[in-house]
């Protein structure tokens, strides 16, 4: 899924790859999947993108928008981006398919569930997601500094939330999701089912500066190995609380790699250093 690491990589890759290569051919739909939603069906995306040329790729949260001329293209996180040059074999399944003038293309496809909005500038896109993710600071930023995050933590607005509720949850920090979630508290050493209320200023700061911490380091090394860039390679994050290693020991103590289902998803954590 995409969160802020995967988004602004591939955003990067896609203006390396795409930007200036104009539309030739666009197909919507090609294989119906229940979990996809398109903006009035997807009916007007030919006629809003043919002939139009690339002119940005750019992260808003954990999603990704290219501007074409007018057009405005929004992927949201559960998307599979690819690019394909000339001559490639394309998938037999995609949700929406780019061809551009070079013969290269780019593929979209559903991980889980995925909405792809196509959408004129001038027209706007009232979404609320994608407004709120437009309007909010990313934690990369000078502006999502500790003044803003003790903002968002004070007693009033978390009242009794767990950790995994108040940081991936109800778009608080948009793009951060369960999936880097996992890394950030282990590297503060916090329990995903802790409430936020208990923490001291101490401990609200520590948090807050792995949450910059963890999420450049995701960011430099190109997203994290649990998920694919542009061109199908996982990224080089190592992860340690992740899919991948339930059951494993923790590198830091030697505890055990504990998997839990909580609020609606999978939780890992060390049953040591992040005990409850």
């Amino acid at each position: 899924m995409l969160e802020i690491p995967e988004a602004l990589t591939i955003s990067r890759q896609l203006e390396k790859q795409i930007k200036g290569k104009r539309i030739e051919n666009v197909i919507v739909g090609h294989s119906p999947h229940k979990f996809t939603w398109f903006v009035d069906k997807g009916v007007a995306y030919p006629e809003l993108l043919i002939n139009q040329a690339i002119d940005q790729a750019y992260p808003i949260g954990g999603m990704i928008e290219i501007k074409a001329g007018d057009a405005r293209l929004v992927f949201s996180d559960g998307v599979n981006l690819r690019a394909f040059t000339a001559g490639e074999v394309l998938p037999e399944k995609h949700q929406l398919l780019l061809t551009f003038d070079d013969l290269s293309h780019l593929v979209a496809s559903v991980q889980m569930y995925v909405g792809i909005s196509c959408f004129g500038e001038s027209e706007g896109y009232d979404n609320p997601y994608y407004l709120v993710a437009k309007e909010k600071p990313s934690p990369l930023s000078d502006a999502f500094n500790i003044n803003y995050f003790r903002d968002l933590a004070t007693p009033e607005a978390v009242q009794n939330l767990s950790l995994k509720a108040f940081l991936a949850t109800e778009q608080r920090i948009p793009g951060l999701g369960n999936g880097v979630l996992q890394d950030i508290l282990w590297t503060a050493k916090l329990n995903p089912r802790c409430k936020v209320n208990s923490l001291d200023a101490e401990v609200k700061n520590r948090l807050f500066k792995c949450i910059k911490s963890v999420l450049a380091d995701m960011t430099r090394l190109g997203g994290r190995d649990t998920e694919k860039d542009l061109f199908g390679n996982p990224g080089g994050y190592a992860t340690v609380m992740s899919s991948k290693h339930p059951g494993d020991y923790c590198p830091a103590c030697g505890g055990m790699i504990i998997k839990e289902a909580y609020l609606g998803g999978s939780v890992y954590y060390c049953e040591r250093c992040q005990a409850l």
